[in-house]
Formats: structure tokens, C-alpha cells, sequence
């Protein structure tokens, strides 16, 4: 087995260096579960778990994805289900919250619930270590550390990661509009973001957007960074709790099969479908009002389409289902089990390391 080994793994008492992308709709349990066990950091979403704190702009059917508890309970529950069946192999797992203004309520409410839930439960103490914030301002999250939590926050600009570690961030996710999801409207790509944020802060950077193998993770850190994060290539494995029709869909779609338009908390990559295509159109007849600050007369519409899309998603066919995907879809043509994926990514990436050095000479 290759070994492979960098300040992220010390800093996290992970094997190997990979996060888990926090990912809505779903909780991203099962998937958590078997990245941990497998050795690198699990990650429980919990954007989804807040839709019913969002009656107007939540695009999913919470209580088909939940039930009926309340979001703090629903959280507790899958912080204790994913330790009970962690604990085992020592491994680790986080909770990406996002602390965008429109999610406020629940990130605060999310944070206290998972520092109580590690206050009260020593098996949960020892096995969830790490909190990440994204979409928003990370000043008001620095008490994160006082609990004995590893404080994460994902970034798009060297900007933002300065103020991030003067907050007193530990690790910084610095991430690529490559990405799936939750993208900046400032189009930096990964090859440009990665170094200048590696080269402007002195904490640790973990690399994401497009990295989904280990050419990329090589290539990571290579660029300055101490680790990847992995989240549309997490989706596409036997264990993730994702949808097959959105599994097969990224197995299928090529590198251009990506649109990004407008969503919750800013713009979203999507994989491209008519649905996709439709949200778009509705973005670039918005544009202008929303550049302005004035408020987006179109956005409830495209908030019914997401919200449509993510209801009927399990009946759904390939052009109807709403599913979001980064550029890195147009490298991904298997649905490996998360322990076989990331074995293959740390190989690759220890040969390539290796095969790299008949480049120098003396």
C-alpha cells in the first residue's frame, strides 16, 4: 500500500490527505461514514437539514429527506449514527455549515448543536474534530476553536483567505470555479487561486475544484497546497448517498457538460440539462438588476425550479432532474466504492510523484 503523508493528515489524525466536500440536498451520511473508514476526513452536510427554516427559498422536499424532526435533531442524529459506525476504524468526520446571511439562523444553530453533541458524548468528542464554515463571513465563527474543534473555511480569493486566517482559521479550502455547486461570481480557476493562496497565507491549504484523481492531487500539491477536497467525485461512488440518475450523470457528461447560474447564496455549477439550461437563461435576464442591488424580480422562479427539480428528483429523467457537478464530471467514467477510489487516487499520486523526479538534473 502507498503511503502518502502531509501536515494536513497531523493536523486533522487523518491517514491520507483528502476532505470530503460538505454537499446539499442530502446529509451526505452513508458517504461520510465511508470516507472516514477509509481514512480521510468525512464531512456531514447539513444545508439541506435547514430547508424548513427556509420556507421560500429551500428547493427540496425536507421532510421526504428527513422526516419530520426539527434540524437540530435531525443533526444530532446523524452525528450519533455516523460515530456509532466510525468509532471502530478511528476515524474522523466534520460538519460543513454554511455561514452565508441567508443561512445564519441555522449555522448558529448548527454549531451549537454539534459542540454540545461532542460536550456530551466522548465517543462523539473523539471522533467528530473538525467544523467547516463556507459562503460567508468567518469572524464571527473563530470561538469554534475554544471547543477543541479543527476550524476549516472554504474560499474563493486570496482576499478572503487573509481574513480567514486572521480569524484564526487552522486550514484554508481553497476553491476553484471548477467546482460543482456553490461557486464566487469571480471566475478563478484553480491553477491561478491554489498558489496565490498557498504563497499568501501561512496556514495549511487544501486544494479544490477539478481535483478528483491522483494526477490532480499530485498536482495540488505540487502548487503549493497540503491536500485536496473531493466532492463531485465523492457523488460518483457506490456509498454516496446521492441518486443513481445524478451518479450515472456524472459518469456520463463530459468536461463542457456544466453551466453555472444563479442560486441561494450566489451562483451554482450545474450539470447541464434542460433544467440547467433553463436556470441560466433566467441568470443572464437577471444580471443586471442583480449587479445593480436591486432586488432580482425573477429569483422566486428560479428558486421553483430547483425546488421542483429536487422533489421529484427520484422520478425524475436525465433532462427534468436539477443535480450540480463540477468541470471534473469530464474525468470521472466509474462508480468506485470510496475505500477503492481513494486507494487509486494515493497510488497514482505517489507514482506520479515519483516518475516526475526523471525530469531533474544536476
Amino acid at each position: 500500500m502507498s503511503e502518502l503523508r502531509t501536515e494536513i493528515c497531523d493536523i486533522l489524525g487523518i491517514t491520507y490527505p483528502i476532505l470530503q466536500g460538505g454537499m446539499g440536498p442530502y446529509k451526505t451520511e452513508e458517504l461520510a461514514i465511508a470516507v472516514a473508514n477509509a481514512g480521510a476526513l468525512g464531512v456531514i452536510s447539513s444545508i439541506g437539514m435547514a430547508a424548513t427554516l427556509l420556507p421560500e427559498a429551500a428547493p427540496i422536499d425536507a421532510a421526504r429527506l428527513f422526516g419530520d424532526d426539527p434540524p437540530r435533531v435531525i443533526l444530532r442524529k446523524s452525528i450519533e449514527n455516523v460515530t456509532e459506525r466510525v468509532k471502530q476504524s478511528n476515524g474522523v468526520v466534520g460538519v460543513n455549515v454554511p455561514v452565508a446571511a441567508e443561512f445564519l439562523l441555522a449555522s448558529k444553530m448548527f454549531v451549537e448543536e454539534t459542540i454540545q453533541a461532542r460536550e456530551e458524548n466522548s465517543d462523539i468528542e473523539r471522533t467528530l474534530r473538525v467544523i467547516v464554515t463556507s459562503a460567508g463571513n468567518p469572524k464571527p465563527w473563530a470561538e469554534i476553536k475554544k471547543h477543541g474543534l479543527t476550524w476549516i473555511h472554504v474560499v474563493p480569493s486570496v482576499y478572503h483567505a487573509k481574513k480567514a486566517e486572521s480569524a484564526g482559521a487552522d486550514i484554508i479550502v481553497a476553491s476553484g470555479h471548477e467546482g460543482g455547486a456553490h461557486v464566487s461570481w469571480d471566475p478563478v480557476h484553480s491553477m491561478v487561486l491554489v498558489p496565490a493562496v498557498a504563497k499568501a497565507v501561512n496556514v495549511p491549504v487544501v486544494a479544490a475544484g477539478g481535483f478528483c484523481d491522483g494526477r490532480t492531487l499530485a498536482a495540488a500539491l505540487v502548487l503549493g497546497a497540503k491536500g485536496i477536497q473531493m466532492g463531485t467525485r465523492f457523488i460518483a461512488t457506490q456509498e454516496s448517498d446521492f441518486e443513481q440518475i445524478w451518479k450515472d450523470a456524472i459518469v456520463q457528461k463530459e468536461e463542457r457538460e456544466t453551466l453555472t447560474g444563479r442560486g441561494i447564496f450566489g451562483p451554482m455549477r450545474f450539470v447541464r440539462n434542460q433544467r440547467a439550461e433553463r436556470i441560466v437563461e433566467q441568470t443572464l435576464d437577471d444580471v443586471p438588476r442583480f449587479y445593480l442591488g436591486e432586488p432580482v424580480e425573477s429569483n422566486e422562479s428560479i428558486l421553483k425550479l430547483e425546488r421542483d427539480g429536487f422533489t421529484d428528483l427520484v422520478d425524475a429523467i436525465p433532462e427534468t432532474a436539477l443535480m450540480f457537478g463540477g468541470e471534473c464530471v469530464g474525468r470521472i467514467q466509474d462508480l468506485p466504492t470510496v475505500d477503492t477510489l481513494i486507494q487509486s487516487v494515493i497510488k497514482e499520486t505517489h507514482q506520479i510523484l515519483q516518475d516526475t523526479q526523471k525530469f531533474l538534473y544536476s
